[in-house]
């Protein structure tokens, strides 16, 4: 099978960042679709994985960890999926990714894809989706009957985008994003927070809208940089879900007086780590695909690329290292597939 792969850990702007492989085709195990990708998108975590290092692969390494496709094959344990099935996910970070024709996917982390969304639109979903829906829902213990303030910082991101709709749609919740630009304000606003603050002047916004507080707050980056206002403004009894690790420690003790409990999230570690509840990430993406196919939802593509190449999918790195992107990019598998 084809495959834009990496052997050597480069720069995004080196020339041999990417390269075409063919690739034996995949077997599935007993609880695996095989799949014909049909999109992909990009993450932060593709790059922070692609990062230049001395590392050496002996085999190509496939990245990408959101895809929409096709199942072709299943394992013989399989029970939720058939042939011709059209499914999205995430994936397993410490299995080959979606950067190519075919690949394997456990059917516990997969769900049938929304059926009003095409390929294109829903690839944009299935990772920010969980990261957000497991830190709101799972991580912080958010309910439809949740009340007070919640803070997303990085509101424009691909989480906070999707972050943003669901704690507005599935809480009762006052939402507040952070936003720098009037292009990532409006964006924030039209996915429905009902506020939009600088990161850069945080708790001088807040104080401008009578907001000395907050009951809850997801950190979608910069968690360091944050750290300082956020122990400040969170309430007595508060949460605080952090999806960003940092190179240095966080204070942890500033939150003591308060109580304030703290989490991270991980949406690979069901995966992971095998975990006896794997199959909560079909369940979660099967009720946002009901969302979706509802009019409750939206995807969060902004930027299409039309085909995968060595050299579009190091611009797609590029594009997510620049730190500007707004809502998803996704790169249309449609012709990759059907090549000979």
């Amino acid at each position: 099978m084809k495959a834009i792969a990496l052997t050597h850990y480069l720069p995004s702007t080196h020339p041999d960042c990417f390269i075409a492989a063919d690739l034996p085709t995949p077997t599935p195990g007993p609880r695996d679709l095989l799949v014909r990708i049909r999109a992909t998108s990009v993450n932060p975590v593709d790059t922070k994985v692609r990062a230049p290092k001395a590392k050496v692969e002996s085999n190509p390494r496939v990245l990408g960890w959101d895809a929409v496709g096709e199942v072709v094959a299943v394992g013989q344990e399989v029970t939720l999926f058939k042939a011709g099935d059209r499914v999205w996910y995430a994936g397993d970070i410490s299995r080959p990714g979606s950067n190519s024709e075919l690949q394997l996917v456990d059917e516990r982390i997969a769900a049938l894809a929304p059926v009003s969304l095409s390929d294109v639109e829903a690839a944009a979903l299935p990772l920010t989706t969980i990261t957000a829906w497991e830190a709101l829902f799972e991580r912080m213990g958010l309910t439809r009957e949740s009340t007070g303030r919640l803070l997303i910082i990085g509101g424009a991101g691909g989480v906070g985008s999707i972050a943003i709709q669901l704690a507005r749609q599935l809480t009762r919740m006052e939402v507040i994003a952070t936003a720098s630009r009037p292009e990532t304000r409006d964006w924030c606003l039209a996915m429905g927070t009902h506020q939009v603050v600088s990161h850069h002047q945080l708790q001088a916004d807040l104080a401008e809208l009578d907001i000395s507080q907050l009951d809850a707050i997801f950190c979608t980056n910069a968690t360091e940089q944050h750290w300082d206002a956020m122990a400040s403004l969170i309430r007595p009894f508060g949460h605080i879900c952090t999806i960003a690790e940092s190179s240095e420690p966080w204070d942890l003790g500033l939150l003591k007086p308060k109580s304030v409990t703290f989490s991270q999230e991980f949406m690979f570690t069901r995966s992971l780590f095998q975990t006896p509840d794997m199959i909560e990430q079909h369940h979660l993406l099967g009720r946002v695909a009901a969302l979706i196919d509802q009019g409750v939802l939206k995807t969060t593509l902004t930027r299409t690329l039309p085909e995968l190449t060595p050299a579009t999918l190091a611009q797609a790195h590029g594009e997510l290292e620049s730190g500007s992107m707004m809502g998803k990019l996704v790169i249309d598998m449609a012709r990759f597939a059907s090549q000979p």
